[in-house]
């Protein structure tokens, strides 16, 4: 039985990654739509939005099988907690990508000019706290997880400088309204994906190390 019960925790994984890759592939097709204006590529992420919508479903039903039916104790239920968290991370993910490509569609009727924030820069940061979230969670690494932590900090400050920035462009330039504003939008999506890495990665700590970092509380399990 316990092999059976630790290949069905493998599979949970497997799927949870699979699901990611979908995640990190949207996130990426958007935020290149926004650089290229590329709108056959907001497309592809409005596309795969019902897959992304379905994995969740069915990646939650077999963590709530496998809670129900095995009663895991100790650091196989935090996994399994850990799972139906970051899938529910993962899912709002793609809805930030979903977001940002209904923004970048936006703009295709606007005239493509320059705004005063980096968004490449800021989705290339936000992207890279999902992608070392994740590959903490591949390797059960808590220590890699808490790095990501630190990263929030840098894309919150570009999030904030990209709105001051903009709401001066609004005041000086009101023609430019739309353009800013898309971009203010998809720099706020870009931050919420940063916090949702955070809390993937809080989540692999918390399944790791017993360790509940949210909110900077701690409280270990022994």
């Amino acid at each position: 039985m316990r092999i059976k019960f630790q290949q069905n925790l493998d599979e949970l994984k497997e799927r949870l990654l699979v699901m990611a890759g979908l995640v990190e592939q949207a996130i990426q097709r958007s935020t290149e739509a926004y650089s290229t204006r590329d709108t056959g590529l907001c497309e592809m992420v409005l596309r795969s939005e019902p897959a992304i919508n379905r994995m969740e479903r069915e990646i939650d039903q077999a963590a709530l099988d496998l809670l129900a039916m095995e009663q895991p104790m100790a650091v196989d239920l935090r996994f399994i907690i850990a799972v139906i968290r970051i899938n529910a991370d993962l899912e709002r993910v793609g809805d930030q990508a979903v977001n940002i490509a209904q923004r970048v569609q936006d703009l295709g009727m606007f005239a493509n000019v320059d705004v005063p924030v980096d968004i490449p820069k800021l989705a290339s940061l936000s992207s890279a706290m999902v992608r070392k979230a994740l590959q903490a969670f591949i390797e059960g690494d808590a220590d890699l997880a808490q790095s990501v932590l630190a990263l929030d900090d840098q894309v919150d400050e570009m999030n904030s400088a990209a709105f001051k920035s903009l709401s001066t462009l609004i005041g000086q330039r009101p023609e430019m309204t739309p353009q800013a504003l898309n971009a203010l939008i998809i720099s706020r999506n870009l931050e919420r994906v940063g916090d949702h890495a955070t809390n993937i990665a809080e989540d692999v700590i918390f399944w790791v190390r017993g360790a509940d970092v949210r909110h900077g509380a701690i409280a270990e399990e022994e």
